[in-house]
């Protein structure tokens, strides 16, 4: 018989969501309306569609079905992921356009905006993999929107305070969105997880349906890494897509290698596997405006396969047992490392191509900068939405009954016939 969890979803989760959309509805109602304008940044609305459809791809698709992997929790894993991210994408909207509404008294909306909440979005998806399986929806919820806000102020003070520019402040999402999700899983920690939970396992059909996620990612991969470079140099979103496309070929390869390596009976781990052929796209993301030469983007590539898949090997176990974080999806191996490669790489490509020194002294100490912020306010934000989510009235799962689909999900051939 499946665990009386209802009451605990209907007194809480249903209530907040409702409240939620009506105030967005609402909010959408007075301050926001549709952008005019045909062109999007010289594009037209037929170009840019694609690339938004592909963006759509990677965040309900790639991420819905790549938390699919535990036996137990497929209903969750991807239909917590629709949740989530269509309630994070409006509210991103929202918070992304108040300068235009201070300024214009508007929120303009247009395929551009989608793309940017969109990829706000995906930071929370990355830190959902360390708590995955071990949270209700309302704490998903709370999680979003908190973490949307501290994201969009990071990207703020960048700008604002750095000059950094808005697309590479944005692909900071992979190293905001791990630490978040560590600092969480870190003040969320429960007693005994260094014994592997009994329901936290894989079969093959369900690693199947989470490669497929992964397959989705991998595709679509080019278009989340170029879709917001300015096309007005020649041929800049075209060396975008090439140079993710080959940095994702060559993580491929290199992490089966490696995994292949380091397994004591030479075989391969299909969720290992799964985790780490993105490592080239995440590192070649973050570095993407210093990546000019496709060799540049394929050693990139070739490192964060490498980083990423030791990591996934070791870390995952000493993360646990040295620091008491559970990360549930090896989110660290797969966004986090990479992501920290990919700003040593841009740091590193930058410096290489100046030829003033005191520039590049000074480009090294912004960078610098950039990163100190972004993982500060990514940690304290965390922290601060940790300690929220400790409080005991949003009624966490219990310990048995993580990686459980049935604490949320109606399954009628369980049900008792009377």
């Amino acid at each position: 018989m499946a665990p009386q969890y209802a009451p605990s979803l209907r007194s809480r989760l249903a209530p907040l969501l409702l409240f939620l959309q009506t105030a967005f509805i609402i909010i959408y109602a007075f301050f926001v309306e549709v952008d005019s304008n045909v062109k999007v940044d010289g594009e037209t609305f037929s170009n840019f569609y694609a690339e938004f459809q592909d963006v759509n791809v990677i965040v309900i698709l790639g991420f819905g079905f790549l938390c699919t992997f535990l036996v137990r929790y497929g209903f969750s894993g991807s239909g917590f992921n629709l949740l989530v991210a269509v309630m994070a994408t409006q509210w991103a909207i929202i918070l992304n356009g108040i300068e235009s509404w201070y300024y214009r008294g508007k929120i303009r909306v247009n395929l551009r905006s989608l793309v940017v909440a969109e990829m706000c979005t995906a930071s929370v998806l990355i830190s959902m993999g360390t708590m995955l399986g071990k949270t209700n929806p309302v704490h998903l919820i709370i999680i979003a929107l908190l973490e949307v806000s501290g994201f969009i102020v990071n990207e703020w003070v960048l700008q604002t305070l750095l000059k950094v520019r808005p697309l590479n402040s944005i692909m900071l999402l992979h190293i905001f969105g791990a630490f978040f999700g560590l600092m969480l899983t870190w003040i969320l920690y429960r007693k005994g997880s260094e014994q592997r939970f009994e329901k936290e396992k894989f079969d093959s059909k369900t690693g199947l349906f989470s490669m497929l996620g992964s397959v989705f990612l991998w595709m679509f991969w080019p278009t989340f890494n170029s879709v917001l470079v300015d096309d007005r140099t020649p041929g800049r979103k075209l060396g975008a897509v090439c140079s993710t496309y080959l940095a994702l070929a060559v993580s491929a390869v290199t992490a089966a290698a490696i995994a292949l390596l380091s397994h004591p009976k030479g075989k391969l781990n299909l969720i290992h596997m799964q985790s780490c052929i993105l490592a080239g796209g995440v590192a070649v993301g973050v570095s993407m405006s210093a990546v000019h030469q496709p060799w540049e983007a394929m050693t990139i590539g070739f490192s964060a396969a490498i980083i990423s898949t030791i990591g996934f090997q070791y870390l995952k176990i000493h993360m646990l047992l040295a620091f008491q974080c559970h990360d549930t999806c090896a989110t660290l191996s797969t966004h986090g490392l990479p992501g920290l490669l990919g700003w040593l790489s841009h740091l590193l490509l930058q410096i290489r191509d100046s030829d003033d020194h005191t520039m590049a002294i000074r480009f090294a100490v912004f960078h610098i900068c950039t990163l100190l912020i972004t993982i500060t306010i990514s940690l304290s934000t965390g922290f601060v939405t940790g300690l929220l989510l400790k409080w005991n009235f949003w009624r966490p799962p219990q310990s048995k009954k993580c990686f459980d689909d049935q604490a949320f999900w109606e399954f009628p051939h369980n049900a008792v016939r009377k």
